[in-house]
């Protein structure tokens, strides 16, 4: 990308972050059985995302030169994250947290860098399996469970 792009699109995503802040802080603190309440997430997305945005800032200010503008878009890569992404989010309810982020990690995990497959059905388990164990059993959250 163009060091331009790269700044505006770290000031957006600087905005979206302390919207996302802001806008979480309006949930409640906990939920029904659970001690981790629906505010955390998006809290904690909300500071990922302000501290990347913050990167992406410092470094183009240090990029001295503009980059060559000979590259093109990848669409045919954007549009595979963004369907397996929504079909993610159709999906979660229906087949649980569990198998939807496997097959959404092995997806975006193929499409940007083919092939290694062991390794990433390996790592995508792992996140998985690890996630959901932490928020459920640990953080005594919920996430949906598996279809069975």
């Amino acid at each position: 990308m163009s060091k331009t792009f790269d700044r505006y699109a770290s000031i957006i995503f600087l905005l979206i972050g302390v919207l996302f802040i802001f806008e979480s802080r309006k949930i409640s603190a906990s939920s029904y059985g659970s001690n981790v309440g629906p505010d955390v997430f998006p809290i904690g997305l909300g500071v990922l995302l302000i501290l990347l945005s913050i990167k992406l800032f410092i470094e183009t200010m240090k990029i001295k030169r503009q980059e060559t503008k000979g590259d093109k878009p990848d669409y045919k890569r954007f549009l595979i994250i963004f369907a397996a992404a929504v079909l993610y989010v159709l999906l979660l309810e229906p087949l649980g947290y569990v198998i939807t982020t496997f097959f959404f990690l092995v997806i975006g995990f193929q499409v940007l860098e083919k092939g290694g497959w062991l390794k990433t059905i390996i790592i995508a388990s792992v996140f998985s399996f690890g996630v959901y164990y932490l928020f459920v059993e640990v953080l005594q959250g919920s996430l949906p469970g598996f279809p069975i």
